[in-house]
C-alpha cells in the first residue's frame, strides 16, 4: 500500500475479471466472450485502413458510428432513434461508471439483485453511492414489484449475471412505470441471445437508459467498445461528463471496425442463432447428467450438481484444460458459469464432466 493512495483506493475493493491464464492452452468457457471471430467485413476493414492516420485524433463525437447503430435501431424498433439518443464509450463497463458518475451524486441510493453483475457495486463504492440490493427469489428471479416506487435510481442487467435469466419487455416496462422519478439503467450486455430489448421503451419514457457492448454478441470483446441509448436530455448529460474527462474515448479503429460490425446484420444473426442453437444442445446433455440448469437467455449457463461441489467440479475442470466461472459468494457458491462455446468445445467440456463425474 502507497502512502500516496487516497483513502478510496486504500479501502476499495476492484472487480475480480475471469482468468485470462497463459500458462497453457484451455479451453476458455469463463468469460463470456464469443466463440467466433468478427465479421469478415470488420477485420478486412481493419487490414484495409490508411494507419498513417492514427497521428490524428479520432473523431470526439463518434458521430458516423452513433449514426449506424441509430439507424440500426430504427428498423429494428420501428421507431426513429437519432444518433443524438446515442452515447458511445470504451467497453460497456465504461459506459455504465460514467453513468454513475452523471446521474448519481454521493449519498443517493442505487438498487439492484443481491445476485447480479459484480462490477455494479464496486461503481457504487468507487463513485459514494449506497448500494441497496434487492433479494432474488428461490429461483433467482427478479420479482419486478420489488422494484416499484423506489427513491434511487435502479440497475437490472437482463439477462441478469451470472444467473442468465431474463425479465420479459413488459416486466421490464412495469419498473419504469413505477419509478417516473428515476432512472432506470438496463445492461444489456447478452440480450441478442434470447431476450428482448427494451430499447423499444427510450421514446416512450424519458427515465430508461439502455447499455449495450460489442464485446459478447458482435465478437469484439478486444475492441472493447459499449453504447447506450435513451432520451436526447439523457445522453446530453453523458456527453457533458464525457467531454469534462476524456474527449477522445473512442479510437479510429475500433470506430471503423464498430460500423462495420453494424453493417453485416447477416452474419450477426448468424452466429447469435449458432450459439443459441448449441446452448440448448448443452442444456439437453448436461440435465441428462444430473445438472441443475437456471433458463438461460444469455451466451452462458449457471450450472449445480447435488453430489459434487461446485467448487472442486470448477478446480478438476481446470486441471483438465477446461476453464469455467467459480463465485465462491453467498447462495451461489454451489454454481458454476459456463459460456458456451464452439460445438466441438462444448463436447470437449461435457466429455471431461462425465469422466470427473464416473471418478
Amino acid at each position: 500500500m502507497s502512502k500516496f493512495w487516497n483513502d478510496k483506493i486504500k479501502e476499495i475493493e476492484p472487480y475480480t475479471p475471469g482468468e485470462q491464464p497463459k500458462d497453457k492452452k484451455y479451453i476458455k468457457l469463463n468469460t463470456n466472450e464469443n466463440p467466433y471471430p468478427p465479421s469478415s467485413k470488420v477485420i478486412e476493414k481493419i487490414k484495409s485502413m490508411n494507419l498513417e492516420d492514427l497521428k490524428l485524433y479520432p473523431d470526439p463525437d463518434v458521430m458516423e458510428l452513433g449514426k449506424v447503430i441509430a439507424e440500426y435501431f430504427s428498423n429494428k424498433i420501428n421507431d426513429k432513434v437519432t444518433h443524438k439518443q446515442v452515447f458511445i464509450g470504451n467497453g460497456s463497463d465504461e459506459v455504465l461508471a460514467f453513468i454513475f458518475m452523471t446521474f448519481f451524486n454521493a449519498g443517493d441510493k442505487v438498487y439492484y439483485p443481491d445476485i447480479t453483475y459484480s462490477f455494479y457495486p464496486v461503481y457504487a463504492d468507487l463513485f459514494n453511492v449506497k448500494e441497496v440490493k434487492i433479494l432474488l427469489n428461490d429461483s433467482f428471479e427478479i420479482e419486478i414489484q420489488k422494484y416499484f416506487g423506489l427513491n434511487g435510481h435502479i440497475v437490472i442487467a437482463n439477462p441478469n449475471a451470472p444467473t442468465s435469466i431474463a425479465l420479459k419487455l413488459d416486466e421490464i416496462e412495469e419498473i419504469v412505470k413505477n419509478n417516473p422519478n428515476q432512472l432506470v439503467i438496463v445492461d444489456e450486455a447478452y440480450v441478442d441471445f434470447g431476450a428482448e430489448s427494451a430499447v423499444k421503451l427510450i421514446n416512450k419514457y424519458d427515465n430508461v437508459l439502455v447499455v449495450q457492448t460489442f464485446s459478447k454478441s458482435r465478437s469484439m470483446a478486444g475492441i472493447r467498445l459499449g453504447y447506450a441509448l435513451g432520451s436526447e436530455n439523457i445522453i446530453e448529460g453523458l456527453n457533458r461528463l464525457k467531454f469534462s474527462f476524456n474527449s477522445y474515448t473512442i479510437d479510429r479503429i475500433s470506430i471503423e471496425a464498430g460500423i462495420e460490425s453494424f453493417k453485416d446484420d447477416e452474419y450477426f444473426e448468424k452466429t447469435n442463432a449458432k450459439i443459441i442453437q448449441t446452448r440448448e444442445k448443452t442444456v439437453e446433455k448436461l440435465k441428462k447428467l444430473e445438472f441443475k440448469v437456471l433458463n438461460s437467455s444469455a451466451n452462458f449457463i449457471f450450472i449445480s450438481h447435488n453430489k459434487v461441489f461446485a467448487g472442486d467440479l470448477y478446480k478438476q475442470l481446470k486441471e483438465n484444460g477446461v476453464l469455467v466461472r467459480y463465485f465462491a459468494k453467498d447462495r451461489i457458491d454451489n454454481y458454476l458459469r459456463v459460456t458456451i462455446g464452439t460445438d466441438e468445445e462444448m463436447e470437449i467440456f461435457i466429455e471431461k464432466l462425465e469422466d470427473l463425474l464416473e471418478k
